[in-house]
């Protein structure tokens, strides 16, 4: 395909926006930090040097490269660029860009949840983002294999990359399982300034990633040289001066760069003088124009990037672009390495505002200093093909979800197990929900209970893959199948790869207009491998069910790190993500029935308990499941008992009037907190037992109510203040949970009662699960002995031995 270029007016607009850009992200910066008020006297930031190595870029690319259905990624440290685009684009306000980095101004790193400017993926989180636009093309490809979103054109997935980004462990993780995949559609622009936060890049960087890249099968273009260098090298001499720039390190380029066209001169004259060709070269140039033509990168020259990106567009293969840039490109600290973090002087901004013509009082006008007519660049701006839909994030119906699940019959059954057979009789099913449940496992499928789901519903893959072993006919219980119709995405060993593939999955109704309902298993522990990306996940409001199993314990015989102790309380703390641990599988067929409904939920929410609990506004789900297999009580799942197990907890036992004791258990530990309450029935009377099924919500709605009585909602409660009226207040409680003891730890502040809380403290040991209890004080004779140190009145007397 031959390359089009813009006409020479809309060049021209090109330049002149490009100038425009790079003024308003450095005046927005200059403006948090200099001229508004700032009590505490804290530097307010807002990297520019950094930003402006990327405005020739990003111009290029928002004002003509891009399409409505194409999504960004920017580089976290240039939001202030993508700001000042949306501004000139008409999506971001001049209020927003006053409060930078300010309490509800416009985001220091482009967010998702929090920015009005249509930002597509968040990226706050360096590296993430990279990784988050692999994934999205993954997932628009499974859509499309599907035949949904067919009205919606296939976009590329772009990131803005940082060189010193690329030292990001789960972008390489990424590319491997891009890989496995088939990626298509997917655009890394390296931003290739050479320098990082503390110091200039290696030597050669650039060829260890061109190869790394093409291993991959991507294509790889590299941007080098401007258009004032390609003619230069054309002169005679010219082929010298190229060869002096291409083995020119880092540093000194970055530092010649600082230093200006003098610096330029006297270097390479020293270099390359007296040879005839070259040093008329040098001297047809003034120092200004020297300056110019070796500032002249690839990643700054709009002819040579808008020809790369149109060449681009004629093919799917994944594409990495090294664009050669320099830091801090047109200001007055570029090159300097240490310009990361470095502002410009008001004596600096005074010099730069002259040469952009911007009048003191002018500075946030749209088109202040520009040489068009305000008209052109009006006009201009209304036929950019990025900006033809307005604002692009899509809505998708609510898949149904049934009035309840089924849950499994069995006497005796661990949560595992159930999740994965009431996950199959889903799968049975011709319903929307089954259709739209899409899961996906690091390397665990079979070990989490996801194999009965699989052999039913398939692997996903854009072409058909046999299974070997079937096609054989050698026996074997799994189907592992491949095809398009496949609802499992199987990833490679990597948890960073599981979280953000259930980031993508979880905004496919916001990004592409198609719901789909992300499940991911991984082993409970591991969490902690994938903490950030999980808390970035939340952070862009994707929505999935994260089932983690086994949990607890119950891992211990493993040995090692094979414990989760402290997942309960990421649970806890993870904003956008409800984290529940049922016992029983009638609970977790509640759980998961209400997971459905709430993954999808998108209100806007009114105040009070339910609105911090997000009922109305919906997030992701966490389900922190065990292998234990426990009895299975007898009983009928009514309105009430349902509502309570979603709120997060009930009362198994409810405590009578004269109850001095009360047991709050959470999951696996069911059977040593019921056989507690047993013994010390023998002695005391009322005895309570309260199953805990999300701690979570219960300290959401405790917190909440605290916050609407502080407003004067005087009568507020919640949930287990409800639970816990008419408890003596002189009553124990004791909390008994398989992991740490924070986890129920509050509710003793909460009833106000005397408390003990128990639970695994710490891990690396191994042995039975009883053995483990025993040890860390929480079967049935530690959890009697708790009561007796917590509660008033005459000693229980143990008369027979617990095992």
């Amino acid at each position: 395909m031959t390359a089009i270029q813009p006409s020479s007016a809309d060049l021209a607009c090109l330049a002149e926006l490009e100038r425009k850009v790079l003024w308003l992200a450095s005046w927005t910066i200059h403006n948090a930090n200099h001229v508004r008020p700032n009590l505490d006297g804290l530097k307010i930031g807002g990297h520019q040097a950094s930003s402006a190595s990327l405005s020739t870029i990003m111009t290029a690319l928002y004002f003509s490269a891009l399409r409505p259905e194409d999504r960004v990624a920017v580089k976290p440290h240039a939001s202030p660029i993508f700001h000042a685009i949306q501004y000139l684009l008409g999506n971001q306000t001049r209020e927003k860009l006053e409060n930078f980095r300010g309490y509800k101004g416009a985001q220091s790193y482009p967010s998702r949840t929090k920015d009005v400017d249509d930002v597509d993926f968040s990226t706050g989180s360096v590296g993430l983002g990279v990784a988050q636009t692999l994934f999205a093309s993954l997932v628009q490809d499974y859509l499309k294999a599907k035949g949904w979103a067919a009205g919606l054109p296939e976009g590329r997935m772009v990131s803005l990359v940082g060189d010193a980004e690329m030292d990001e462990g789960n972008i390489f993780e990424a590319l491997q399982e891009g890989w496995k995949h088939g990626l298509r559609n997917t655009w890394w622009i390296v931003d290739y300034n050479r320098q990082s936060l503390d110091a200039v890049i290696r030597e050669g960087l650039w060829e260890r990633l061109e190869n790394i890249f093409r291993a991959f099968g991507w294509d790889v273009v590299i941007l080098k040289y401007g258009t004032l260098m390609q003619e230069a090298f054309k002169e005679p001499g010219g082929e010298r001066l190229r060869r002096w720039i291409d083995s020119c390190p880092n540093q000194l380029y970055s530092a010649l760069t600082y230093q200006g066209g003098a610096a330029w001169r006297r270097r390479l004259m020293d270099d390359l003088g007296d040879q005839g060709d070259v040093s008329r070269l040098i001297e047809r140039r003034s120092d200004e124009e020297l300056a110019r033509l070796m500032g002249n990168l690839g990643g700054h020259d709009l002819p040579s990037l808008l020809d790369a990106f149109v060449r681009a567009r004629s093919h799917d293969r994944p594409v990495c672009f090294i664009a050669y840039t320099v830091k801090g490109f047109g200001l007055p600290l570029a090159g300097h390495k240490d310009n990361h973090s470095g502002l410009l002087t008001r004596e600096q901004m005074d010099g730069f505002r002259a040469a952009n013509k911007v009048r003191p009082g002018h500075e946030w006008d749209r088109f202040e200093g520009l040489s068009l007519p305000e008209a052109a660049l009006e006009e201009f701006l209304r036929r950019v093909p990025f900006a033809q839909k307005g604002r692009r994030r899509y809505e998708a119906p609510a898949v149904a979800v049934p009035a309840a699940l089924q849950a499994p019959t069995q006497k005796s059954l661990s949560t595992q197990a159930a999740f994965g057979l009431i996950l199959n009789e889903i799968g049975r099913e011709r319903s929307a929900l089954a259709e739209r449940i899409v899961t996906t496992a690091p390397d665990v499928t079979v070990s989490t209970n996801l194999g009965a789901w699989v052999n039913r519903r398939g692997l996903f893959a854009k072409s058909e893959m046999a299974d070997l072993f079937k096609k054989e006919r050698i026996p074997s219980t799994y189907s592992w199948d491949f095809s398009p119709k496949g609802q499992h995405l199987e990833l490679g060993i990597a948890e960073s790869n599981l979280f953000i593939l259930l980031s993508a999955l979880g905004l496919s109704h916001s990004l592409f207009g198609e719901r789909l309902l992300p499940i991911g298993t991984v082993y409970d522990p591991f969490i902690m491998r994938g903490a950030d990306q999980l808390n970035y996940a939340c952070y862009q409001d994707a929505r999935f069910m994260l089932v983690a199993t086994p949990s607890g314990v119950t891992l211990a015989p493993e040995g090692g790190a094979h414990q989760s102790i402290a997942t309960p309380l990421v649970g806890m703390a993870q904003d956008g993500l409800a984290y529940f641990e049922p016992a029983f599988a009638d609970e977790l067929a509640v759980v998961m029935r209400w997971a459905f409904d709430y993954m999808q939920r998108d209100g806007e929410g009114t105040p009070g308990e339910r609105n911090w609990l997000r009922d109305e506004t919906g997030g992701s789900v966490y389900l922190r499941l065990s292998s234990r297999a426990l009895e299975q009580p007898t009983r009928t799942m009514d309105e009430d008992l349902a509502r309570d197990i979603v709120d997060g907890a009930y009362w198994l036992r409810k405590p009578g009037p004269n109850a001095q004791v009360v047991i709050a258990y959470t999951g696996a530990v069911a059977p040593e907190a019921i056989a507690a309450v047993g013994m010390l029935g023998e002695d005391r009377r009322d005895v309570g037992l309260l199953a805990v099924t999300s701690a979570d919500r219960l300290n959401a709605g405790w917190s909440a109510a605290q916050r609407a009585r502080e407003r004067g909602m005087t009568h507020a409660r919640g949930h287990i203040e409800r639970l816990l009226e008419g408890v003596p207040s002189h009553c124990a409680l004791v909390t008994v949970v398989d992991g740490h003891p924070t986890t129920l730890g509050w509710l003793g502040s909460v009833a106000g009662h005397r408390t003990r809380a128990l639970g695994v403290e710490h891990f690396g040991q191994t042995g039975t699960i009883a053995d483990l209890y025993r040890h860390h004080g929480i079967d049935a004779r530690g959890i009697v002995a708790a009561a007796e140190a917590a509660s008033p009145g005459r000693p229980v007397r143990l008369l027979r031995a617990i095992g």
